[in-house]
């Protein structure tokens, strides 16, 4: 264990010379190849989270992004995560947009991205995920090709195509990277969306098939006059829980302005404040009734522990790993065992939402 440990501390430092995809790509190699360490034991009992009829060993997740294809679930489980996510997929193959799209800002600890969605298609994911054993708490991030005549249904394609895989699935209407889609934000779009969405899901369990999750994830630049709206929608069609939130087309102050002015998506740690000041406006509206995905700018255990307080039962984190490393998960464990000790709570569920109000006086930027 301390070999691999400490190869992979050697190669994460040699992946930060390559071009951030090229870096991403061996990555996933490596974990195709089983070069990496497995968490020795069971998780501490008191991080487990029970929702949706999912039982969670922690609440750490990868976020979408990271596995866009399905190619390393299994690894990421065995590696400490409590969930995986793959995707964002979409139906059919696409390359996302041109080269260069990704950019690392390493005196920000942020990425920014305008990758496009890009990913092999439904039947290439749905043939990995089907050709592994079932294990563990696997969602599904689904999308809309960009040349899509009727984007809702390919959303509806992706709940209809993954229903016997999936552990739960995401509807991705939040990357910036797709021209129009965070459209579907709107409340007049989200009933049309939802409503097909839904009616699909119905139509599966009517026929006898299993009854997965739908989370929706919004973006965090949604303005604070239109969130109200956008959240009784989400409730009266009866999600399943939010996911808060994608990446930024917001800057704010970074150290590297000229890097920050490339088009795309931001994420890391500037994300943080905007994104977890999201979250417990979101959790205020929905009075704590829809369970929350808490996402942006995690990098250690007091961030982590923040998005909780701020109203998430859960949190996913992908580029806190490009720069904290692989050792950020276990350190999240430990920070969040040791405060359910000091605080005398038997599970996470005495943290979720307990500083919402506080958090949701704070600015989105600051």
């Amino acid at each position: 264990m301390r070999l691999v440990n400490g190869m992979m501390s050697l190669a994460r430092g040699a992946l930060q010379g390559l071009d951030p995809e090229t870096a991403h790509e061996l990555t996933l190699r490596t974990l195709e190849a089983g070069l990496y360490p497995r968490q020795s034991g069971p998780d501490d009992a008191r991080l487990a989270v029970g929702l949706w009829g999912l039982s969670f060993p922690n609440p750490i997740g990868i976020a979408a992004g990271f596995d866009k294809d399905g190619r390393v679930p299994d690894a990421l489980l065995r590696f400490g995560f409590g969930f995986a996510e793959i995707g964002t997929v979409t139906p059919r193959a696409q390359p996302g947009n041109p080269r260069p799209r990704v950019f690392r800002l390493p005196a920000d600890r942020a990425l920014i991205n305008r990758l496009g969605f890009n990913n092999g298609g439904h039947q290439a994911a749905l043939l990995r995920l089907q050709r592994r054993t079932p294990r563990g708490i696997v969602g599904v991030n689904v999308g809309a090709n960009k040349e899509a005549s009727d984007r809702t249904a390919d959303y509806v394609a992706g709940i209809e195509t993954f229903n016997a895989v999936a552990s739960y699935f995401t509807v991705n209407i939040s990357s910036p990277n797709t021209p129009g889609l965070r459209d579907l934000q709107a409340p007049a779009a989200l009933d049309e969306l939802l409503g097909r969405v839904m009616a699909a899901r119905a139509r599966l369990i009517a026929a006898g098939r299993s009854r997965r999750a739908v989370i929706v994830k919004i973006a965090p630049d949604i303005a604070e006059a239109d969130l109200p709206a956008i959240c009784e929608r989400l409730a009266a069609h009866r999600v399943d829980g939010i996911a808060v939130s994608n990446t930024t087309l917001a800057r704010g102050e970074l150290a590297d302005g000229q890097l920050g002015r490339q088009q795309g998506g931001l994420s890391g740690r500037p994300l943080f404040q905007r994104s977890t000041a999201m979250l417990a406006r979101v959790y205020g509206l929905t009075e704590g009734k829809l369970p929350l995905i808490g996402i942006g700018g995690i990098t250690s255990g007091e961030t982590a522990l923040a998005k909780l307080e701020a109203g998430a039962s859960l949190i996913q984190l992908y580029t806190g790993l490009i720069y904290e490393g692989p050792g950020l998960i276990g350190r999240i464990k430990r920070h969040l065992a040791e405060t359910l000790r000091v605080r005398g709570l038997s599970s996470l569920a005495g943290l979720t939402g307990c500083k919402a109000g506080e958090w949701a006086q704070r600015p989105l930027d600051g």
